[in-house]
């Protein structure tokens, strides 16, 4: 999936069959425990690309492309300036999708178990030795066989929905064999068929509709499954799962005023309904109505419901209590450590690699990058003057913070290299700076960070926050920095930046900035790969 948000506002883009979420521990405490994403097939469990700030484009027009590790699709969904900054805003999208896989996938089963669905009107009944035969050959992967025997009982019996919802299967499984876009749409069509037919089963039309509305989705089709979705609520209007993913809808096309009159009208019927509980908070959160965010997040948590156990709802709870001086935040924060989603209370980044060492500030001899560290150091007079340059143009290179991580002040960023990738039109305004950076590789080619310049103004608070993943450490060498009054906390540890000076940490772990002095501080971020980090990883892993 992939995807750019701010705040709840996105574009759809694709998704895969299944999610799993795999959950690795390896230290004791919880500082190596690693967390990844995918299916069976190392596929992206959603593809959506956001708006308003598109930071990670991709096509689906073949299978193949969709070949990226769902930790990596994602990654873009954190950082909605490029900071690399997990925040309110960031996360946003993943929650939804991960839950939205997950929940339909969990309730399926249990109505499943409930209740077995009737599939076969009266007719069907009668040709039920036929319409097996063909099942039996889908079930034991038989695909082709099975879609050529379907094909000939749908049209030896073109009014039969059974028969062509074995059909539409058929197609499906093929699909995804194949990683075939065009038979995929084969499929989408075959399943709108089969709900167009006389006399069909209601258990049938809503099985169609419901794999209809996610194949949709699947190929970016998101108005597609949106309408898909209307049709199965106007259906079924007593099934509020249905309405559930329905908002989920809303939220993928980018219409969050939609989605949340949805989730009001779910809570309006089932006020205990944690699914729309958890999505409603978020929401909230999203339009910064902190304080109201929080019971709904809360109590979303403690009903327990499929949708709602994800490491990102947890996040934002904590994240909304930490706000609002609630210090209930950090047992939320071990909660979601227990349930396996954080590393740790303090290290909450959700897109890592497993076992790379877990701690919060470094040295640079720790990190094996001394050169670049002398480097930076040695030359630390020619950046500073570089960047004055660039902030007293008043050119407007300097972009405002504007991920909600401020609780007060003013804070600039001005970005050389993001992804992995040389920002050329940045670079002219420093050359010098940009000519040092080029033969450090392991800095210019992080493609999960940024090098940029930082300004904050006096007056400035960052509320705490975490990175979004382990696989980069973040150095910041000192340019301006007042005497007093400016100060960074990374875990139970805080420390000011000296002029001409590195300090190393790992920003998956959480960190704050106090800046209260009287002057600005002016320092200069270069993100680096984790040291321990193979070169095949280096250049595999995808950008955030």
């Amino acid at each position: 999936m992939h995807l750019k948000c701010l705040g709840f506002f996105w574009r759809g883009g694709g998704g895969v069959v299944s999610c799993k979420s795999d959950v690795q521990q390896k230290h004791k405490r919880g500082l190596g425990q690693e967390i990844t994403f995918g299916n069976a097939f190392g596929l992206p469990c959603y593809c959506a690309v956001p708006s308003l700030l598109c930071i990670f484009n991709c096509s689906l027009h073949k299978y193949f492309l969709l070949s990226l590790s769902m930790k990596g699709t994602l990654g873009g969904v954190y950082d909605a300036d490029g900071d690399g900054d997990f925040d309110v805003e960031d996360a946003k999208v993943l929650l939804v999708i991960l839950h939205y896989c997950k929940s339909n996938a969990v309730v399926n089963s249990f109505t499943a178990k409930k209740k077995k669905p009737k599939l076969l009107n009266k007719f069907d009944k009668t040709i039920k030795s036929e319409i097996n035969a063909a099942e039996k050959l889908r079930k034991k992967g038989k695909i082709e066989e099975s879609l050529r025997a379907f094909e000939a009982l749908v049209q030896k019996f073109p009014q039969s929905p059974r028969c062509r919802y074995g059909k539409a299967q058929a197609e499906d499984d093929l699909a995804e064999k194949k990683r075939s876009n065009e038979m995929l749409l084969k499929a989408v069509n075959s399943y709108r068929e089969v709900a167009e037919l006389p006399d069909v089963p209601p258990d049938l039309v809503k099985a169609t509709l419901k794999r209809c509305a996610d194949r949709q989705q699947f190929l970016g089709r998101t108005r597609g499954s949106l309408a898909t979705l209307e049709k199965l609520v106007q259906i079924f209007p007593e099934d509020i799962s249905l309405k559930n993913d329905l908002g989920v809808a809303h939220l993928l096309l980018g219409d969050n005023k939609g989605a949340k009159r949805i989730y009001e009208e779910v809570l309006a019927r089932a006020p205990h309904d944690g699914f729309a509980k958890v999505h409603y908070g978020f929401i909230l959160k999203s339009e910064n109505m902190i304080a109201e965010s929080i019971p709904y997040l809360r109590e979303g948590l403690e009903t327990g419901e499929p949708g709602t156990d994800d490491g990102r709802f947890y996040f934002h709870l904590g994240d909304a209590l930490q706000r609002t001086g609630d210090k209930s935040a950090y047992d939320w924060y071990e909660a979601g450590h227990r349930r396996g989603h954080f590393a740790s209370v303090w290290q909450r980044s959700l897109y890592n690699v497993p076992g790379l060492r877990a701690r919060p500030w470094w040295t640079a001899e720790e990190t094996g990058y001394t050169a670049l560290v002398k480097m930076l150091e040695r030359n630390w007079l020619t950046i500073r003057d570089e960047a004055l340059s660039v902030l007293d143009s008043n050119s407007g290179q300097f972009l405002p913070e504007d991920e909600n991580l401020r609780e007060t002040g003013d804070w600039g960023q001005f970005t050389l290299w993001q992804q992995g990738r040389k920002v050329a039109a940045s670079c002219r305004y420093v050359p010098k700076t940009c000519g040092l950076l080029e033969r450090y590789t392991e800095a210019t080619s992080c493609k999960r960070g940024q090098i940029k310049f930082s300004v904050m103004q006096a007056g400035t608070h960052v509320w705490p926050h975490t990175g979004p993943t382990n696989c980069r450490l973040r150095m910041h060498l000192g340019l301006v920095i007042p005497s007093k009054g400016c100060r960074i906390r990374c875990t139970n540890q805080t420390r000011s930046w000296e002029e001409g000076k590195v300090l190393i940490f790992d920003d998956s772990f959480e960190h704050e900035v106090w800046q209260e002095a009287e002057s600005f501080r002016l320092i200069f971020i270069v993100d680096v790969w984790h040291p321990e980090l193979t070169q095949l990883q280096r250049q595999t892993l995808s950008p955030i």
